[in-house]
Formats: structure tokens, C-alpha cells, sequence
């Protein structure tokens, strides 16, 4: 049948969802004492494009030249067609592609 759940990872997996939804639940206590306005508010609008950006940007630099263009068409396709999947599979198919040319 299934093995047995040693007591240790239990309590691992305990503590890590109580940090996990203390911290959650902190964010949206503090959140409240922010400014909802002004240059804080712009910049926190901002962010979750920066930190995708700041994911994305070492995946791309990586691939060189090829990465620069598959991010160009990316870019050009999410503006032209306002479809954010068709764009994505366009930038994963260039990188497919290169890579199976180069086995």
C-alpha cells in the first residue's frame, strides 16, 4: 500500500504552510498602512513586471543572440495580437528551434 509519513516531515510541512500563510497575512496587514497614492503606489503598481522582467532577463541573456530574438518577437507579437500565449509559444518555438539545430 502507501508508505508510512514519518512524524518529522508532518511537522515540516506544518511549520512551512504556518510561515508561509503568517507571512501572507502580515503583507495584507501592512498593506493597509501604505500610501494608496502617489510615488509609492506607482511603484508598487510596477512591480510585478519588474520581478517577472528580472526572471525572464537571465533566461534570455543566456541564449545569446537567439534569446534577444526571441524576446524581439515575443514583444512584437504580445503587441500586435494582444495575445499573451501566442506570444509566449512563439519565443519558446524560436528557442526549440535553435536548440534542435544545434544537436
Amino acid at each position: 500500500m502507501f508508505p508510512a509519513i514519518e512524524p518529522q516531515v508532518l511537522i515540516a510541512v506544518g511549520l512551512a504552510a504556518c510561515v508561509t500563510y503568517s507571512l501572507r497575512l502580515g503583507g495584507l496587514l501592512m498593506a493597509s498602512r501604505f500610501p494608496r497614492s502617489g510615488r509609492f503606489r506607482r511603484g508598487m503598481d510596477a512591480l510585478p513586471g519588474a520581478l517577472l522582467f528580472s526572471l525572464v532577463l537571465p533566461s534570455i541573456v543566456a541564449e545569446g543572440v537567439w534569446g534577444l530574438m526571441a524576446a524581439a518577437l515575443t514583444a512584437l507579437v504580445v503587441l500586435r495580437t494582444r495575445n499573451t500565449l501566442a506570444a509566449m509559444l512563439c519565443g519558446m518555438l524560436v528557442i526549440f528551434a535553435v536548440r534542435k539545430m544545434g544537436q
